[in-house]
C-alpha cells in the first residue's frame, strides 16, 4: 500500500504571503507544493496585462518566487505543481527553465493547456450579447493533465485556468494511482484540495472566532496528508502560527460553495458527506467523501470589458450625519446634469456615537461609486465635480482621496460548454503533448434538493432544538461561526454551529425567511439553502447579489467577504440552554 501523500500549498491568491514559498519547503518534509494564483478577478487582471505583452499573462511573483526557492525545492525533492501559468502557462514553463538554466539547477518541467477557448469563443457561442467578444474565456479543466505530467517525471508542472482543487488531486491520483473512477477517493482529495486553496484560511485566518487562535506568530500554510483511499489529515508544519481544528476546516469547506454536490471536471464530490474528526493538536481527519461521475459539460471563467468605474467617499463629522448625506448627494446629482453616469450607488457607512470624544467617533462616511461604458463621465468630470462642492457644501465637508481618472472593470460571466470541446493537453518534460481525454463516465448535472424558499419560519424561541427559556436577544454569532465569498456575481454565506444542541437549534431557526429578516439587502435577490449535517452547517447562496461580479460591483464589500460577520453580529432570540 502506498504511503501517504504529503502536499502543501503556499498561495491562496495573486498576492499573498511572498514568503510562504521557503516557508513551507523549510518547515518539514513534503512531497509536494502547491501555489493557487487564480481567480476571476485575477483572470482579468491577466487578461489586461496580455493585452499590453502578449508575453506574459502569467502570474510573476511565483518566478521571482521560484528564483529564491527552486534550488532548495530540487534539494528538498519537493515537487510543485502550480496554476500560476495563468494565461499562457507555456511562456511561464519557458522561463522557468531559462532560470533553471540560469541557476545551473537540474529540474523537468512541464505544464498543462487547453483551457484558453478565447480562439473559439464565437463558434463556442461564448460572444455575449451586451458586451461583445470577451476578453478572457478559459475552461476549468482537471487533474488528469497534471497526472500525466508528474507520471513522465516532471519535477514542476504549471497550469493555466484548472479547479483549485485539482492542483491536489492530481499528484494525489498519480501518487496513489488511481483510474478515472475512483470516484470516493477523486472526491476525497477533492475536499482536501478545498480546504488547502485558500492557504491559511486553513490554519485560522479570517475564522469567526479569531480570538482563539493562537496568532503571535504568522499563520502557517496547511499542508494535507492524502491516503490511498482518498482520506486525508489536515495540518501544518510544527512550530508555525494559527491552529487546525474541526471548525477551522469546516469554515473553509463552507467557503464558497453553493450545492453541496460540488461538481467538477473529473468527480461530483458530495460535500454533505464528509466526517470530521480531531486526530491530535493540528491534526484534523477528512473522510467518508462520496464521489460519482462529473457532469456532461465544463464550467469556463468569462471576462468582458465592461466599461470604467471610480468612486468618491465624503467624510461625515458630528450632528445631523443623515442630512448632510442628502445634501451631498442633491449637489452632486445636480452637478452631474445630462453627463449622469449609467450607474450611481450611494452608501452611508458607519454611525456617530452620542458625545463622541475623538474625532472618529463623530464620523461617518458616504461612499458614491460610479459605473459607465464612456470614461470620461466616470473621470475627472466626476471626481472634479465633487472636490468642486468643498466650499459650497456641508459644515466639515473633506474627502478620504484626492480626484482620479477611474479605471476600466470587467463583467464576470460562466458559461458552459460540452467537455468533448475541451482540448486537454499535457506538454510532458520532453515537449511531447498528450491529449487527456474527456471523463469516460458522465452524469447529469442535477443539484440535490435545497430547501424552499416557503419553509415555514419558526417564531422566536419556537424553534426545534432544546427547551427552556430564551436566553435573551444576543448576537447570532455568540453560538455560530460563519464564513462567506463570491461565486462570480452571487454570494454564499456558510453557517455552522459549535456543538449538537445548538445544530438542532440553528437547522430550524436560520431559514431564507429569517436570512431575508437579518440581512434585509438579501431579500430582493433568489436565495437557495442547503443543508449539510455532517458538518453541523447550513449554506446559503445570494444570487447576484455581487451584481456583475467582483470587478463591476459597486457594494462597498464587493467579494462579499463581510457577509457572514454582519450576519453573526445580528441580535436573535436564544435559547438559555445552548448560550
Amino acid at each position: 500500500m502506498s504511503q501517504p501523500l504529503r502536499i502543501g500549498n503556499a498561495s491562496g491568491f495573486y498576492g499573498d504571503r511572498f514568503t510562504a514559498v521557503r516557508e513551507m519547503l523549510e518547515g518539514g518534509r513534503l512531497d509536494v507544493l502547491t501555489g493557487d494564483y487564480l481567480a476571476e478577478l485575477t483572470m482579468l487582471i491577466l487578461g489586461r496585462s496580455k493585452l499590453k505583452d502578449p508575453a506574459g499573462g502569467y502570474a510573476t511573483t511565483f518566478l521571482r518566487q521560484m528564483e529564491d526557492t527552486l534550488g532548495l525545492a530540487a534539494e528538498r525533492g519537493t515537487k510543485i505543481v502550480t496554476n500560476a501559468g495563468g494565461l499562457n502557462p507555456g511562456g511561464l514553463a519557458a522561463q522557468l527553465r531559462d532560470l533553471a538554466g540560469r541557476l545551473g539547477i537540474d529540474v523537468k518541467i512541464a505544464h498543462v493547456e487547453g483551457d484558453d477557448l478565447l480562439p473559439r469563443a464565437k463558434e463556442l457561442g461564448l460572444a455575449d450579447s451586451r458586451y461583445g467578444q470577451p476578453l478572457t474565456a478559459n475552461a476549468y479543466l482537471g487533474a488528469w493533465g497534471i497526472v500525466e505530467c508528474l507520471k513522465a517525471g516532471a519535477d514542476i508542472v504549471v497550469t493555466g485556468r484548472v479547479t483549485d482543487a485539482s492542483l491536489v488531486v492530481g499528484p494525489a491520483a498519480a501518487h496513489h494511482g488511481w483510474s478515472r473512477d475512483d470516484w470516493d477517493a477523486l472526491a476525497g482529495a477533492t475536499a482536501a484540495g478545498h480546504v488547502l486553496e485558500c492557504g491559511a484560511q486553513a490554519t485560522g485566518g479570517n475564522f469567526a472566532f479569531f480570538q482563539e487562535i493562537y496568532n503571535v506568530k504568522p499563520l502557517g500554510f496547511p499542508l494535507a496528508e492524502i491516503h490511498p483511499d482518498g482520506s486525508s489529515i489536515i495540518t501544518k508544519h510544527e512550530g508555525t502560527g494559527g491552529t487546525v481544528t474541526i471548525e477551522t476546516v469546516t469554515a473553509q469547506l463552507l467557503y464558497e460553495i453553493g450545492d453541496p454536490a460540488y461538481l467538477g471536471p473529473d468527480v461530483t464530490s458530495r460535500f454533505d458527506t464528509v466526517e470530521l474528526s480531531q486526530q491530535g493538536p493540528d491534526r484534523v481527519h477528512v473522510s467518508g467523501t462520496k464521489g460519482s461521475p462529473p457532469p456532461a459539460t465544463t464550467k469556463v471563467c468569462l471576462n468582458h470589458l465592461g466599461g470604467h468605474r471610480n468612486e468618491m467617499t465624503f467624510v461625515l463629522t458630528g450632528l445631523d450625519i443623515e442630512a448632510k448625506a442628502e445634501f451631498a448627494k442633491a449637489q452632486l446629482e445636480a452637478a452631474f446634469g445630462d453627463d449622469r453616469p449609467a450607474q450611481v450607488e450611494w452608501t452611508l457607512i458607519g454611525t456617530v456615537k452620542p458625545d463622541p470624544a475623538t474625532q472618529g467617533e463623530a464620523t461617518a462616511l458616504l461612499r458614491c461609486a460610479v459605473l459607465d461604458p464612456d470614461p470620461d463621465k466616470v473621470g475627472r468630470s466626476f471626481s472634479g465635480a465633487v472636490v468642486e462642492l468643498a466650499l459650497a457644501g456641508y459644515p466639515g465637508f473633506t474627502m478620504t482621496s484626492p480626484p482620479g481618472k477611474g479605471s476600466p472593470y470587467g463583467v464576470y460571466t460562466p458559461a458552459f460548454v460540452a467537455n468533448e470541446e475541451i482540448n486537454h493537453i499535457a506538454v510532458l518534460p520532453d515537449g511531447t503533448r498528450t491529449p487527456i481525454t474527456p471523463a469516460p463516465i458522465t452524469s447529469p448535472m442535477t443539484a440535490s434538493t435545497p430547501t424552499p424558499a416557503t419553509e415555514p419560519t419558526p417564531g422566536p424561541g419556537t424553534a426545534s432544538g432544546p427547551g427552556g427559556g430564551s436566553g435573551g436577544r444576543v448576537p447570532l454569532g455568540r453560538v455560530v461561526g460563519a464564513r462567506s465569498g463570491d461565486k462570480g456575481g452571487d454570494a454564499n454565506i456558510g453557517v455552522w454551529a459549535r456543538t449538537d444542541a445548538q445544530w438542532r437549534w440553528l437547522e430550524g431557526f436560520l431559514t431564507i425567511e429569517r436570512l431575508n429578516e437579518l440581512l434585509p439587502e438579501t431579500r430582493e435577490h433568489s436565495v437557495t439553502r442547503h443543508v449539510l449535517p455532517q458538518l453541523r452547517a447550513v449554506n446559503f447562496v445570494v444570487q447576484g447579489l455581487l451584481q456583475e461580479g467582483v470587478s463591476a460591483s459597486t457594494r462597498f464589500d464587493p467579494q462579499g467577504k463581510a457577509l457572514g460577520e454582519w450576519l453573526r453580529s445580528r441580535l436573535v432570540d436564544i435559547p438559555e440552554a445552548i448560550l
